[in-house]
């Protein structure tokens, strides 16, 4: 099989989903060539488990990004553009992401700014060059991960559709943040389309991560697994999608 891309950058790769999408990417019969493991501090006790994988795997690199620092973004884009040389950043996973449990009457309004600084800006302005380069370098037609994609990594939690029918807690923030991703999903897919760039929101499942907690019901192998095969498949017809790791659609 070939590689899902030729590169790709993950965001918020320290722990949970994007540490295990670093792994699988890394281990892959066909891996990337560039692996971009991104962290706010990938040198760090919290970056253990990602210097142990990049002293295994040649083509991880480790990138100091804070999502919502624009110091740290253009520093990230101008050691990920040092890597590439001119061939452009093919995958860009937007995995990074906070959780807030509060409700509307108890949310403090700086909490709902910093949820949604997080959540929603995020760095792909900054990298949206590299990714234009990369679909204009590749020499293939139609839309996929291996030419040029921003996966968000999103949750049905942010499905205005689903909204009544998962009442698992409130998280008010967390769920509005991610009903605004979804929106700028769509949004980028339509804009970014005659550029070769595709766009698609993932929802990974209720997985056992930190912020899934050990109630979930997914491994987060499992889930990763589930999202690496969808990725593979994305196609013209699937830009602009809300699916879950097993490729089901999902209502905004």
């Amino acid at each position: 099989m070939a590689a899902l891309a030729r590169s790709v950058l993950v965001t918020g790769s320290s722990r949970g989903i994007g540490l295990e999408l670093v792994r699988r990417l890394a281990a892959s019969p066909r891996p990337p060539q560039h692996v971009f493991a991104t962290c706010r501090h990938p040198q760090g006790p919290g970056g253990k488990a990602l210097q142990e994988l990049a002293a295994q795997h040649s083509s991880i690199k480790l990138v100091q990004l804070d999502t919502v620092n624009l110091p740290s973004i253009q520093g990230a884009v101008r050691a990920v553009g040092y890597h590439l040389k001119d061939q452009g950043l093919n995958l860009l996973i937007n995995n990074a992401g906070i959780s807030s449990h509060a409700t509307l009457h108890s949310l403090d309004s700086q909490e709902m700014l910093d949820v949604f600084a997080t959540n929603v800006v995020g760095p792909l302005q900054e990298f949206l060059p590299l990714l234009e380069q990369a679909a204009k370098g590749t020499g293939k037609e139609g839309l996929s991960c291996s030419r040029a994609g921003v996966i968000n990594i999103s949750t049905k939690l942010g499905s205005i559709g689903l909204c009544l029918r998962v009442p698992e807690a409130p998280m008010d923030p967390y769920r509005a943040s991610k009903a605004a991703q979804n929106m700028v999903t769509r949004c980028l897919a339509a804009e970014l389309q005659d550029k070769g760039i595709l766009c698609c929101a993932i929802h990974p499942g209720w997985v056992k991560t930190d912020m899934g907690t050990e109630q979930a019901l997914l491994t987060v192998e499992h889930s990763v697994r589930g999202i690496l095969t969808v990725l593979a498949s994305l196609s013209q017809d699937s830009s602009g999608a809300f699916l879950d790791w097993e490729g089901n659609s999902l209502p905004w």
